[in-house]
């Protein structure tokens, strides 16, 4: 029995590097695959973003020419400048349930790490906390939401038999906006009158403006969470090509912005969980007929998942969160969606966990960010 492991260079190989996961959850109810154009274009290094300022190697194990595990070792200079650390990152890790193999695919990722000049190793990111992140460790029983990773429970083994420890939980919680007390809603609708008094109002982005509203974002996101574990800010290429994605899925109803004398001081962004679709084609590919099961089945989905709420400092705890999801319930109700995600929330983060507890929601995954040593 041989065990080889190579780097992916060819068109080939990142097929088959991309392909894995399908294969891998063949069986899995719940797993979800990726659009496989666009996970092409994440390792497309002439034209993604994040190339721009960082790198990633990928690597496939084989088994006797079978692949049994992938993983990207992923060199992220503008996190190490931002938080004065010296981390390098693995992500896109999926193997089989075998300890030996796993050890194979991270010694790959501490190698390249250990290369650049790093002392730590951390991840799952995919590349950067500002895409998908984190090890799913609790909450299997469902599918994931949009834009959030799977994988299987014995996930968690392999990484702690290979030395990896716990850096931060990341939170997803669940709500059922039937579920929501009136006077809750009530109470939003008070602050949100007190919030007036003060200049504040909160609308929906505008139908017709969308592109407009939606870059007033990238200055409110990158203040509002400059002081959160793991946060980097987003280049303006990386959140232009981020916008130009969500604007083709977003629903006006589900996207709120604060404004001050007509200056943004807050957004909420919710999304259709497109997943609802996704899952009933396992392979992500869109051609012949997986364009159409997203184009007509967009106005089935029952469940959003919101995906960024932040108010910049000097506005938090005037009441403007509890608005944001107050009026995001009272949409979900009136479009008939059934449960709403917010994901994810750091579990450092106390003043948004207490907030959406208080809104009657619970957490119902939990997702891991792993580190180690490597001096």
């Amino acid at each position: 029995m041989s065990i080889v492991c190579k780097v992916v260079e060819t068109k080939k190989d990142l097929k088959a590097f991309i392909d894995f996961p399908h294969d891998l959850y063949k069986d899995d109810k719940n797993y979800v695959p990726e659009i496989y154009i666009g996970q092409r274009s994440m390792f497309d290094k002439k034209s993604y973003p994040y190339y721009k300022h960082g790198d990633a190697c990928l690597f496939l194990v084989y088994r006797d020419k079978t692949i049994v595990g992938r993983i990207a070792a992923i060199h992220h200079p503008l996190y190490n400048e931002y938080h004065s650390s010296n981390a390098g990152f693995f992500g896109f890790f999926d193997c089989i349930n075998d300890v030996g193999v796993a050890g194979i695919l991270l010694e790959k990722a501490r190698q390249y790490s250990l290369k650049k000049g790093y002392t730590t190793l951390m991840g799952p990111t995919n590349h950067t906390t500002n895409e998908t992140a984190g090890m799913l460790i609790d909450g299997f029983d469902s599918p994931p939401m949009i834009m959030m990773t799977y994988n299987f429970p014995y996930y968690v083994d392999l990484m702690e038999k290979n030395g990896l420890q716990k850096e931060m939980d990341l939170l997803a919680y669940y709500v059922t906006p039937q579920k929501v007390e009136k006077k809750s809603l009530a109470l939003s609708d008070a602050i949100n009158a007190r919030l007036k008094t003060k200049g504040i109002v909160v609308r929906k982005i505008s139908v017709h403006a969308i592109e407009k509203d939606a870059a007033m974002f990238e200055e409110i996101y990158n203040n509002a969470w400059e002081k959160n574990w793991g946060f980097v800010p987003f280049t303006h290429e990386e959140f232009v090509y981020l916008k130009n994605d969500l604007v083709r899925i977003i629903q006006p109803d589900f996207v709120y912005v604060a404004e001050k004398n007509n200056k943004p001081v807050g957004f909420m962004i919710c999304i259709p969980n497109m997943n609802e679709i996704l899952i009933h084609n396992k392979r992500g590919r869109l051609l012949p007929w997986g364009i159409f099961r997203l184009w007509f089945g967009k106005s089935k989905i029952k469940t959003i998942r919101v995906l960024a709420m932040g108010v910049i400092e000097g506005y938090r705890k005037q009441g403007i969160e509890a608005v944001f999801m107050s009026n995001v319930i009272k949409e979900a109700l009136k479009h008939n969606i059934t449960g709403a995600e917010a994901s994810w929330i750091l579990e450092n983060n106390t003043e948004m966990n207490q907030s959406l507890l208080n809104a009657g929601a619970n957490v119902y995954k939990t997702y891991r960010i792993y580190s180690q040593s490597l001096v």
